[in-house]
């Protein structure tokens, strides 16, 4: 047998390979041996704003294309964002009348980071090889976005605009920014923080990158210090979600991680004999459980929770090394919500704000955004729901659960326990007394 492959192995070795085949075997073999391990992470793109593919938007496929107004190329010259085209040009106009710049020295400025920013884009067209037409769109969009901000979070307070502009106004601040916001969330809809950092550097702030990443974080509604360049817009939401800068070591495999079991919804975890408490910090990594009290952080579901939390997920998951606590928190909600009942139990112990109005559709929007997710075993949350399943899995605990809830209900019941108990206690002495009554005469 070892003879007839040695021979077959020689016989397919020895015969001709065409042309084409061997340029290209040969063109792999120079790149294996002359590209080393450090070429070959210089040559790899590192980008950070992704097109959604087509497994993870068909959950949802308006949670990823913006609705009013596009930021970079992914959707530029869509007909539904192109009536805000002509607002951009207003926007870059007032921004170089306020830096007392000209068009040229913001062009120069951003095309020393020109092969940055493209690089930032995964997959791009070929119409934006050309630098003009890319710094062009840069320079366009990354106004308009810098004047968004700036107008949402009154900075400057004057603003600079007239009373009926109709989006860089009170006005407008009321009924449009909302829309662009939430088009602000979106993954294929973002713009690098490059550009609002080149921008402001232009404006004559040397603090840039600080002052840039705290405008940003104002118009999350967030107050946080957050250190170095960052990303883009969405990156900065999740900063803002998780409450400090997490580290991807948080997110990488282990050996021998602890293997996670299903954990129940919050009604039947509460027949366990688990309570429910409001976290101290709506940080999406204030999650505790202890002494049979699982806390859980405030979260206001509205419009654009779906849009938020989708957007957030895709990213962390096209972006290796980012972490995934986003998803682990998502993953672990929908856990314990499954129905009506679960988000009335957390709406009542203040820990979901549910402003849809409905609890059923509250549950099911939680449903829609785990479907197709795992729940990471060696995340921060495996450790609290390891330990909330063996808590609620004890007997005892389940007893007492159901006696608390039978006798101490409301303060009636209690009451009732009380005189029931009240009542018994003075019938054993009674018949005590009598007892000994009857020894004492005999």
């Amino acid at each position: 047998m070892a003879t007839r492959e040695s021979n077959w192995a020689v016989k397919i070795r020895d015969q001709p390979m065409a042309t084409e085949e061997r340029s290209w075997a040969l063109e792999i073999d120079d790149q294996t041996e002359n590209t080393g391990n450090s070429a070959e992470k210089q040559q790899s793109p590192k980008p950070s704003i992704y097109r959604v593919p087509a497994y993870i938007r068909r959950l949802n496929c308006h949670a990823y294309k913006p609705q009013i107004v596009s930021f970079g190329p992914y959707h530029h010259g869509d007909p539904n964002v192109m009536p805000m085209e002509e607002h951009k040009d207003r926007a870059l106009t007032h921004f170089l009348k306020r830096a007392n710049k000209s068009l040229q020295d913001v062009r120069t400025a951003m095309a020393e980071v020109v092969q940055q920013l493209r690089g930032a884009y995964q997959s791009l067209d070929g119409k934006w090889a050309g630098d003009e037409r890319f710094l062009h769109l840069m320079i366009l969009d990354g106004c308009f976005m810098l004047e968004i901000i700036r107008v949402a979070t009154k900075k400057p307070d004057d603003g600079g605009y007239e009373m009926d502009e109709p989006i860089f106004s009170d006005h407008g601040n009321l009924y449009t920014v909302p829309c662009i916001k939430r088009d602000m969330m979106m993954f294929e809809n973002q713009l690098p923080l490059l550009v609002l950092y080149k921008l402001v550097f232009v404006e004559g702030r040397g603090d840039c990158v600080e002052y840039v990443n705290e405008l940003v974080l104002t118009f999350w509604d967030k107050t946080l210090t957050v250190e170095g360049e960052r990303r883009h817009l969405l990156d900065m939401l999740r900063l803002s979600r998780l409450g400090k800068q997490s580290s991807a070591a948080t997110s990488r495999g282990q050996k021998n991680s602890p293997k996670v079991s299903i954990i129940r919804s919050a009604s039947e975890l509460r027949e366990a004999g688990i309570r429910f408490r409001k976290s101290k910090s709506d940080s999406l990594l204030d999650i505790q459980f202890k002494h049979g009290v699982l806390s859980l952080p405030k979260l206001t579901v509205d419009d654009s929770t779906e849009y938020m939390f989708l957007n957030l997920m895709a990213f962390e998951r096209l972006n290796i090394g980012t972490g995934n606590e986003v998803t682990s928190y998502v993953v672990f909600m929908d856990s314990i919500i499954d129905s009506a009942k679960d988000i009335k139990l957390l709406h009542h112990k203040r820990i979901i704000r549910n402003a849809l109005g409905s609890d059923t559709e509250a549950a099911e929007l939680f449903n829609r955004l785990a479907k197709d997710v795992v729940f990471v075993p060696n995340s921060n949350l495996s450790k609290v729901q390891n330990n909330v399943i063996t808590y609620s899995q004890k007997k005892c605990r389940r007893h007492r659960a159901n006696l608390c809830r039978t006798y101490f209900k409301s303060p009636w019941t209690t009451l009732s326990l009380m005189a029931a108990i009240v009542l018994l206690v003075l019938t054993v002495v009674q018949t005590i007394y009598a007892v000994l009554q009857f020894h004492l005469s005999a």
